[in-house]
């Protein structure tokens, strides 16, 4: 079974993240969204809710290939753990593949696991912080976050 591990903090969940797991799922046989803590930025919303949010959310796209975690630790760790051969990343332009490529190298030093990446596409303005500037101003976000998400923001 081929398993791919799709790890950020998705402080929030956006159509981006929700863009790179629906292709994930066509690649890989399963996919772990593996919910994360970020030691450099402090989370916004609560995780425990954004994970049954994401559950709710690749159902009703009709996504069955996958399971949400939530983690501490080194991603290639636990993903090593789920028995995942693949991380899964996604890139929005030049500079998220130079950071990325940077941290696919280590990856595979430390743990063998190899990295996939897969274009954000039409998505590839949209980023959480992007998205958690606008929620403070504010500003309609519906066209960056999908409906469940914008739920678990209201609360």
């Amino acid at each position: 079974m081929k398993i791919g591990f799709y790890a950020g903090s998705f402080d929030p969940f956006t159509l981006g993240h929700l863009h790179i797991v629906k292709v994930a799922s066509e690649i890989f046989d399963k996919v772990i969204v593996g919910i994360g803590v970020n030691p450099k930025k402090t989370r916004r919303f609560d995780k425990l809710k954004m994970k049954n949010a994401i559950e709710q959310l690749l159902k009703s796209e009709n996504v069955n290939n996958f399971e949400v975690i939530t983690f501490d630790g080194l991603t290639a760790d636990v993903a090593c753990e789920y028995g995942a051969k693949f991380l899964i990343r996604g890139v929005r332009n030049g500079i998220d593949y130079d950071f990325e490529e940077n941290l696919a190298l280590i990856n595979q030093e430390i743990s063998n696991i190899d990295t996939v990446y897969i274009r954000a596409g039409e998505y590839g303005a949209i980023s959480s912080s992007m998205v958690f500037e606008l929620i403070k101003r504010n500003k309609d976000v519906s066209k960056y976050i999908p409906k469940y998400i914008i739920d678990i923001i209201k609360e």
